[in-house]
């Protein structure tokens, strides 16, 4: 039987020109096809702009379970470009273990950051990696890499990598023009602690069968092959695949891993699948599947979380770069946020409840977010309340296709790259998918997403016991009749409902089912009296009084809610 081979994804990170990959060649021995730069314009300028690909191999270290084996190490070299933060977020979802390589002259970095922000979200355990030691000066060469290794202890405090291990190399002693004969330094004892940090990844066979690829080439008189990584589920020969992006089904004519064939391969494996009548230009990299198992959607309800590093507000109707799957697209977002009154419940973890009302959100509540007016009316402590667990509506601008459940990152890819901010805004978990093109009328409509609105008007006079003249309330245009029945308070604390509108200015008539106080009655009669002093006759001298008359204190107030997406616009009061 042949010796097992278990496969550790390790994601190779951190800022343009730290030498990520340099240190992937020094660690690899074995290179896979999209390894080591392939685009032309990356080897002409000396940087990664694709996921590249290699592998590691080494015997297999004690807790990883007894036996002889070899466990491998597939080296994903992430680029560090700005522009390029899409690939590294494509490769995120792949990644098992991160190495995060931090240039020892520089320190952090804004795109060593945002590295870091995609680790916390996709990846369980971090090594840092300390490159390019061989530019300080022997002498001094000790304490700097204490004082850059305590710099880094500091940063990651308040991360999950808090005392993860730091590891300082020189990957490419010399500088990229150095002779190869240059040894690296400090490599051996980082695959030491490569293999200290190895874990047995949860790899899970059954589901649909689901691969990333990033690469796509023709081998004459074999077809078309596909390199890329399986998200999820398994392929056998013979099976059949959907590339979905294109709509085409093929048959799985042969497989490779790292140059040895197979017949069978699983999540969380490096896999070379390969197909016949296939145009390789057709697909650079994207998705793979079994037939029918993802879909195509116009807009999607996510669960998130605002990234903390992230300056300013995640405002509703916003638009950020949303990566999905395997792609970037534009979406617009709305926010929402459990009712008030549940902003305590526990968090539902991948469903999302259609039976429940939501409250409209104008952007994501956090504790630097200016609060809604419903959170100051809950807030009399002075402490905002915010929600265990806040929504989005996203709307893309085209079509992608993904997988359900699938982890989703928004950012602000248009920022100045130089800006030394964060560009990754929010993170969260596709739970909803809408895969009707005219989703706005079947399928938002479920969607009780509802805003509260507050109108508040004045008595204007007292007609008899039960009923009173109020205004303020509405706009002389408005039409009344679709607020008949609607129930109001007085600030003096009657209930009343509105029973119509009053002639012609906007006026309209309450029914006080209780009848009024009496100091109520006293009141807003000394009040009218008042008034009427003015000139019987002359009606807009009467409005103008009534404007300014400070004795008439009784207000009216109108609560109710209307959902966002009833075509009806009904309003409804609990």
């Amino acid at each position: 039987m042949a010796a097992r081979v278990l496969n550790v994804n390790v994601g190779v990170l951190g800022h343009i020109d730290s030498g990520k990959t340099a240190l992937a060649r020094a660690l690899s021995t074995t290179g896979s096809t999209a390894a080591f730069d392939r685009a032309p314009q990356s080897r002409a300028r000396g940087i990664t702009l694709d996921l590249g690909f290699s592998c590691l191999r080494t015997a297999l270290p004690p807790q990883l379970g007894p036996g002889p084996g070899e466990l491998q190490f597939t080296l994903v070299d992430c680029p560090g470009h700005a522009s390029l933060i899409r690939t590294i977020i494509g490769g995120a979802q792949i990644i098992d273990l991160m190495m995060l390589v931090i240039d020892v002259t520089k320190g952090m970095q804004t795109q060593s950051a945002e590295c870091l922000v995609i680790g916390q979200i996709a990846c369980q355990k971090m090594v840092v990696v300390l490159n390019k030691i061989d530019l300080l000066p022997e002498g001094k060469r000790q304490s700097a890499i204490e004082k850059m290794t305590k710099k880094m202890q500091k940063t990651l405090e308040n991360t999950k990598f808090s005392g993860c291990p730091i590891v300082a190399v020189a990957a490419k002693p010399g500088g990229p023009e150095a002779p190869e004969s240059e040894n690296p330094l400090g490599v051996s004892e980082l695959i030491e602690v490569l293999k200290s940090q190895a874990y047995l990844p949860s790899r899970d066979p059954s589901g649909h069968f689901l691969m990333a690829v990033d690469h796509c080439f023709s081998i004459k008189g074999q077809g078309t092959v596909m390199t890329g990584t399986i998200l999820s589920g398994s392929v056998s020969l013979g099976d059949n695949v959907e590339i979905p992006a294109l709509k085409v089904t093929k048959k799985v004519k042969s497989m490779q891993m790292f140059h040895t064939p197979v017949t069978y391969a699983m999540q969380g494996d490096r896999v070379g699948v390969c197909v016949t009548q296939f145009d390789p230009k057709l697909l650079e990299r994207g998705l793979i599947c079994t037939p029918d198992s993802l879909h195509t959607i116009h807009a999607a309800i996510i669960s998130l979380k605002k990234i903390q590093y992230f300056r300013g507000a995640l405002q509703t109707k916003a638009k950020f770069h949303i990566t999905v799957g395997h792609e970037t697209v534009m979406g617009r977002v709305m926010f929402f946020s459990p009712a008030p009154a549940n902003f305590n419940d526990e968090i539902q973890e991948n469903v999302f409840d259609f039976e429940k009302d939501y409250l409209y959100q104008e952007e994501y509540l956090s504790k630097d977010s200016v609060s809604s007016e419903e959170n100051k009316e809950n807030d009399q402590a002075g402490e905002v309340q915010l929600p265990k667990q806040q929504w989005a509506l996203l709307e893309f601008e085209k079509p992608v296709t993904c997988p359900k459940l699938c982890l989703v990152i928004g950012s602000k890819l248009d920022t100045d790259i130089h800006a030394n901010t964060c560009r990754l805004a929010f993170h969260g978990v596709l739970l909803q998918g809408m895969e009707d093109k005219n989703y706005t009328e079947t399928f938002l409509p479920k969607l009780k997403v509802y805003k509260q609105k507050h109108k508040e008007g004045q008595v204007e006079r007292v007609m008899d016991d039960y009923s009173v003249i109020g205004r303020s309330l509405f706009k002389k245009e408005t039409n009344i009749q679709i607020f008949v029945g609607l129930k109001v308070k007085l600030s003096t604390g009657e209930d009343g409902i509105i029973d119509g509108g009053f002639g012609q200015s906007g006026k309209f008539k309450i029914r006080i089912p209780d009848g009024l106080k009496p100091d109520t009655k006293m009141m807003l009669t000394a009040a009218s009296k008042k008034k009427s002093k003015g000139g019987k006759g002359d009606v807009t001298k009467e409005d103008e009084s009534s404007k300014n008359d400070s004795a008439l204190p009784v207000t009216i107030s109108l609560i109710f809610k209307r959902y966002v997406f009833d075509t009806q616009k009904k309003m409804i009061q609990s």
